[in-house]
C-alpha cells in the first residue's frame, strides 16, 4: 500500500510529531499541578529525560504515545502497512531504550511510572492513580 501523502506533504506531517510538551503531557502535569506535587520537566541528567521528575520523591513519570511506544492497546498494537519492516525495527528499538531507562533509573533508586496516552480517556481513574503514586512515596501531596 502508497502512503497517501507525497514524500513532502509526509515529511511536513511528521516533523510536526512533537516529542516534548504534547497534550497528554500537559494533562498529566496539570492534574499533578491539582495534587500539590512538585515536579521538573525533562531532566536531562536523568536516564530516558523523563517527562515530569521530582527528585524528593524521586520518582520519575514518563508519558508514552501507545503507537510510538508500542502499548499493548489496539492503537498502540497497529503496525503501518507500508514499509512494516521499518516500523516494527523502529517500535522494537523504542520499546527496549525505554526497558533500559526505566532499569537505569531504577538501579539509581528512582521509581518509574509510565502514563500511556490511552488512559488518559479516563481522567478520574488517572487522577486517583496519581494520587496514590505520590502517596507512596511517604511524602504527603501539599495541602490546599
Amino acid at each position: 500500500m502508497t502512503d497517501v501523502f507525497d514524500p513532502a506533504k509526509r515529511s511536513a506531517v511528521m516533523a510536526r510529531v512533537k516529542s516534548r510538551d504534547t497534550k497528554p503531557e500537559k494533562r498529566v502535569r496539570r492534574i499533578l499541578t491539582d495534587l500539590g506535587a512538585r515536579y521538573r520537566l525533562h531532566r536531562k541528567d536523568l536516564p530516558g529525560s523523563p517527562d515530569v521528575a521530582m527528585a524528593g520523591r524521586r520518582l520519575a513519570i514518563f508519558v508514552h504515545g501507545c503507537f510510538w511506544h508500542g502499548h499493548d492497546c489496539p492503537r498502540g498494537a497497529r503496525v503501518p502497512k507500508a514499509n512494516r519492516d521499518y516500523w516494527l525495527a523502529k517500535l522494537g528499538r523504542n520499546k527496549a531504550r525505554d526497558a533500559r531507562n526505566a532499569s537505569d533509573l531504577a538501579a539509581a533508586g528512582w521509581r518509574v511510572e509510565t502514563v500511556w496516552e490511552c488512559q488518559m480517556k479516563d481522567e478520574p481513574a488517572l487522577r486517583a492513580r496519581l494520587a496514590a503514586v505520590l502517596d507512596e512515596t511517604g511524602l504527603e501531596a501539599v495541602d490546599s
